[in-house]
């Protein structure tokens, strides 16, 4: 009995042992980048106005360390989320390349032993 091309396909991805994204913690940390992109530019707002409502030095120095974090933040959270959706896109193009290899090797395969058999005949 012959197997299907997508039985083909899903047992050739067992084999690579590409980890199962719906098992991984890839999706928590898609949207925890995610939430850390938006919380980070709204705690450098709220900094800012906490360092402009107020005319103690102290008080305008802990809201600038404050909107320091805000932007750090922000900029890890884009970092993961970047990273985390860029994961399955990846994922999928190893997948797909790897078909495609294996089908230009199994038409170059059938190519020499047609080959062969033509010059074995003459």
């Amino acid at each position: 009995m012959t197997e299907t091309r997508a039985d083909r396909f899903a047992r050739e991805l067992a084999e690579l042992k590409i980890p199962d994204p719906a098992a991984g913690r890839g999706s928590l940390w898609l949207r925890l980048g995610a939430t850390a992109m938006v919380a980070g530019p709204a705690l450098a707002v709220v900094a800012y106005f906490l360092a402009h409502n107020t005319s103690d030095p102290l008080a305008q120095r802990d809201a600038l360390a404050l909107a320091l974090v805000g932007v750090a933040l922000s900029v890890v959270g884009a970092a993961l989320f970047v990273r985390y959706s860029l994961t399955g896109v990846l994922r999928f193009w190893m997948a797909r390349q790897s078909y495609d290899l294996n089908q230009l090797g199994d038409r170059l395969s059938e190519n020499r032993i047609q080959l062969d058999d033509a010059a074995s005949v003459a």
